[in-house]
């Protein structure tokens, strides 16, 4: 067994200035693909950039991808983030498929340093009830219960909508605005 995550940093787990809650950014801000044009260490760099750079760079364009040729060199993926966190990895013989994968990984990545995390939630201002789930307020019989069920769609208040609201208005006046030239075509009222 391995003590190598007793020297990772720890800490809470938590998104960049609230990132993902208004709307995503990116993290990534530039990625630079070093590879040799002639060894065959670079073998599933050339083919990744032949192939699949060109979509890979319109389909994120807030990403900026540079290419740089070096000769006898190994191959590697240079990533830069948004809060200036660096990160290298060493593509040595690694396949076409391996390349899609490390940079789908870095594109979702939030560029943090990787830490050991203390407990999988953390909140600001702690309260002696407890954390919130969506089962905290529901009976327990639907623990064992078997969906689709009736009872568990129907909403406990039904209060009708604002367009049923208007609806409902709306026939009103409609009928009354008809009973009123009811009354008025009558022959008692033609004097």
């Amino acid at each position: 067994m391995s003590n190598k995550h007793l020297f990772l940093l720890s800490g809470f787990p938590r998104a960049p200035l609230q990132n993902g809650i208004g709307r995503y950014v990116c993290q990534l801000k530039r990625v630079t693909l070093k590879f040799c044009k002639s060894h065959g260490t670079s073998k599933g760099m050339r083919e990744f950039i032949e192939n699949d750079l060109v979509d890979f760079a319109k389909s994120n364009p807030g990403i900026a991808v540079y290419v740089k040729p070096r000769r006898h060199r190994l191959p590697y993926i240079y990533a830069e983030f948004l809060n200036g966190e660096i990160q290298n990895i060493e593509c040595h013989t690694y396949t076409y498929e391996e390349i899609k994968k490390w940079l789908n990984l870095l594109k979702t990545r939030s560029g943090m340093p990787a830490i050991r995390y203390r407990k999988l939630w953390h909140t600001d201002n702690p309260s002696i009830q407890g954390i919130w789930s969506p089962f905290t307020n529901r009976d327990p019989a639907y623990n064992m219960a078997t969906f689709p069920m009736e009872d568990f769609i129907d909403v406990p208040n039904k209060a009708p909508t604002a367009t049923e609201l208007l609806l409902k208005m709306f026939e009103e006046q409609k009928q009354n605005n008809t009973s009123t030239e009811l009354n008025s075509d009558s022959p008692d009222n033609r004097n």
